[in-house]
């Protein structure tokens, strides 16, 4: 069944605005699959050694979610929608509360590769988890609190024929005014969580753009976010996943696979590069009485869907694109190709993947790079290496990626969540 465009656009601006950070993110595909009926498993605990049910797992900013067929057997395969969790930000160091000059200001790093100047002069949030002194874990987000002032242009002459930051002198947002030694920020942060800071033992909080999401343009034909990368894919995986859930007669498991950690590199134990999705997959399987043997047959019928952002042709950096290959918002979703695979796509995968979006009634284009340009990676050549299991790489195209504020199209982000039900059902 088709998505409504500007309903997906307004619930994915709701979704964005609730995730600010992954750990948001993690809790909030969790709320919403609570929901519909999903049952909430513990990794501590035994898992139900039956087929049928919607189940679903959340390990720090990931979270697995699975629909078990009925008639499942050992030997059942699996369609996994894989996404991201984590966006390009600013992380919290040690001792953040700083300043000079009157100015209170955040001590933060660099988290993955965010487009740094596109972070200035807009109002940012702080938002991630606490963990207090009892081993609790809390969430935490503020309002708008933080900015990146830019300097003026009467101060550098010389700033609009390019604006380089260093790294660690220019990227410390301010938050208040007054001395460092009398504030805290940490404080800030357990008062919107309802804790004492003097509890806090440690914390992974980030910065998020605090302007909600909008749609703009002629005919209404643009979304702007932030954390679009990967919230998009993220949000159509919940709503594909939720849909298909409802009467589901598949012949496979159907299986949403959000990850944390991929700006940096997935290795970690929440990460496409750590176990949880195998640990998982076995639980699953030995549910349904899957030996060894089982389980790997179970693994050569199944698919990942690895559903992540690509560029868009840019109408003012034409050169930096494939002269030939140049995805355009509004014409549905990209499927991502690299010789040398940095995407997981082959032959066979980008059969399937049309097949799929022909049977959802949705157009499809290609991405591939331009050979004088790099290209990076997904989560789908990390799920292939680990599970040996038929992965292909696709997305939405976008503009703007890695700045704190992306642009896609409003009827791609629907069309996303179509191909996605489809892949689920089939």
């Amino acid at each position: 069944m088709p998505v409504d465009s500007l309903a997906h656009a307004t619930d994915l601006a709701d979704f964005v605005a609730a995730s600010p950070s992954s750990f948001h993110a993690a809790a909030e595909v969790a709320r919403r699959l609570r929901e519909v009926g999903f049952v909430e498993l513990s990794e501590q605990d035994a898992w139900p050694a039956q087929p049928g049910g919607t189940f679903f797992v959340v390990r720090d900013g990931a979270v697995l979610a699975w629909v078990v067929p009925t008639d499942a057997g050992p030997s059942t395969g699996v369609h996994i929608f894989g996404a991201h969790s984590d966006s390009p930000a600013f992380k919290l160091k040690p001792r953040p509360t700083t300043g000079s000059l009157g100015w209170l200001q955040a001590g933060v790093e660099v988290y993955g590769g965010p487009l740094l100047n596109s972070w200035l002069d807009r109002e940012l949030r702080l938002a991630g988890r606490l963990v207090l002194d009892d081993g609790t874990q809390v969430l935490a987000a503020t309002g708008p609190l933080l900015r990146l002032p830019q300097l003026a242009i009467h101060l550098d002459r010389e700033a609009n024929d390019g604006l380089a930051l260093d790294r660690q002198r220019q990227t410390q947002p301010v938050w208040g005014l007054g001395e460092a030694d009398s504030a805290d920020l940490l404080a800030e942060l357990a008062s919107t969580a309802g804790v004492d800071a003097a509890r806090i033992r440690g914390y992974d909080i980030v910065t998020a753009d605090a302007a909600r999401g909008a749609v703009f343009g002629k005919d209404d034909v643009f979304f702007a976010s932030g954390r679009l990368d990967d919230l998009a894919s993220v949000h159509a995986g919940v709503v594909a996943l939720e849909r298909a859930a409802d009467g589901f007669d598949a012949e496979r498991i159907a299986m949403l696979a959000v990850f944390d950690h991929e700006e940096v590199g997935s290795a970690t134990r929440s990460g496409a590069a750590g176990p949880f999705l195998s640990d998982v997959l076995e639980r699953v399987q030995g549910s349904l009485g899957a030996d060894r043997e089982q389980q790997l047959r179970a693994l050569a019928s199944s698919w990942c869907v690895s559903s992540d952002v690509g560029h868009a042709v840019h109408p003012n950096f034409a050169e930096k694109h494939d002269p030939v290959v140049q995805p355009r918002l509004g014409a549905g979703p990209i499927l991502k190709i690299n010789a040398n695979q940095r995407y997981a796509t082959d032959a066979v995968g980008a059969a399937a993947w049309n097949g799929w979006c022909a049977a959802a009634g949705v157009g499809s284009q290609e991405f591939v790079s331009n050979n004088a340009v790099p290209c990076g990676s997904t989560i789908g050549p990390i799920t292939a290496t680990r599970l040996g299991i038929a992965t292909v790489d696709v997305g939405i195209p976008i503009l703007s990626m890695h700045s704190a504020r992306e642009l896609a199209g409003v009827s791609d982000l629907a069309d996303l969540a179509s191909v996605a039900e489809t892949f689920f059902t089939a």
